[in-house]
């Protein structure tokens, strides 16, 4: 029997890319899973697929009811954090996996991004993690479950043309790790994601309008980086068991590990690869 079976799953920004990925293969392996996002249209379509998914995976008794759950959500907003959390916890008297998946990339020079341009990028990026995880940490703590933040390589180490992104994925990282030494001893999970760029349809153009004026590099994958896109599948099916396994990171693609390794010892030498990997000064 799946470790996930009729266990219950949270994932922000479920409504598309990698959050819809992830809510689909914890439907395949026999979660509850509740799917939140701003976008209802959005949020009606993935919950048509998850049923579909879940053919393959009926409920048991344990889960009677609804099999899953779309809740319209803006993780930026306590109120709506509360209620997408009450709700969840209401519907099947407990929460066993929080995603906080929900956030926003960008492309830009720091310099020339504003305060008011960090701000936004820190309360989407951030601050809704912490919202999710203070919310979350009491059914967590009752289930001995699983917190995931979602973090990025850009939590873990720069790119160039990044913007605000970096800045405001670095305290992810800080964040899950002050969590791991709080809630590991009371029996929570806590496990920071941290994925390299993913396989996208729209890779190569979805920064188009952020990233005028900026050298041609700037429009690619994580801001010219030069990594294969990773397959969202993979990465959502690596994740799961990354918590089966409790483990407290994961960093993707594992080759990357190095370069972070290097830069805490030798700055100078992971600046010069970084420079290689995107491309050399322009």
């Amino acid at each position: 029997m799946s470790y996930w079976r009729d266990k219950v799953a949270v994932v922000t920004g479920g409504s598309a890319g990698f959050g819809r990925i992830l809510a689909l293969e914890l439907a395949r392996v026999g979660a509850h899973v509740v799917v939140a996002a701003r976008d209802a249209a959005r949020l009606d379509s993935v919950l048509a697929e998850l049923e579909q998914t879940s053919g393959a995976a009926p409920a048991s008794n344990a889960g009677a009811g609804r099999r899953h759950l779309a809740i319209t959500a803006d993780v930026t907003v306590e109120q709506e954090v509360e209620r997408l959390v009450h709700s969840a916890s209401a519907e099947w008297g407990r929460i066993d996996l929080f995603v906080s998946n929900a956030g926003r990339s960008t492309r830009g020079l720091a310099l020339e991004t504003t305060c008011e341009q960090f701000r936004e990028y820190l309360e989407c990026n951030f601050l809704s993690v912490v919202r999710c995880a203070r919310h979350a940490a009491p059914h967590l703590l009752a289930s001995k479950g699983h917190l995931v933040n979602v973090g990025s390589l850009a939590a873990k180490t720069v790119s160039r043309y990044l913007g605000a992104y970096p800045a405001s994925k670095f305290p992810v990282a800080a964040y899950s790790q002050q969590l791991r030494y709080e809630l590991g001893p009371r029996g929570v999970h806590v496990l920071l994601l941290c994925p390299g760029p993913l396989a996208r349809e729209d890779a190569g153009n979805r920064y188009d309008s952020a990233a005028a004026g900026l050298p041609e590099t700037a429009r690619r994958p994580g801001g010219g980086v030069r990594l294969r896109g990773l397959p969202m599948p993979d990465v959502a099916r690596r994740t799961l068991r990354a918590c089966e396994r409790r483990d407290p990171e994961l960093i993707l693609p594992g080759k990357v590990r190095w370069l972070l390794a290097l830069a805490q010892f030798a700055p100078r030498w992971s600046d010069w690869i970084v420079e290689k990997m995107t491309g050399g000064r322009n």
